[in-house]
């Protein structure tokens, strides 16, 4: 798994936030994708790393803009994250 974390500008409320996810899963296939417009970022799980340009283009496609782009491995973490 991987997650991906985006620095969005132009969030404003849950609505925001929502337009952002819509985009995110129309551009790509997330496994999850949620939306802070606190905190002004995106976190996205998925599979495989994904095409930074592509999200890129289809949120700021909505109106906002994605000022940074972070991927990292990602191991769910938790109780049941103990044993493998």
């Amino acid at each position: 798994m991987v997650k991906t974390t985006l620095k969005i500008d132009g969030m404003a409320c849950t609505m925001c936030e929502s337009h952002v996810n819509d985009a995110v899963r129309k551009a790509v296939d997330p496994q999850k994708v949620s939306s802070s417009y606190k905190k002004g970022e995106t976190e996205i799980l998925s599979r495989e790393a994904l095409d930074e340009e592509k999200l890129r283009g289809a949120i700021e496609a909505t109106g906002y803009h994605v000022l940074a782009v972070k991927s990292e491995p990602y191991e769910k973490k938790g109780f049941l994250g103990l044993f493998h």
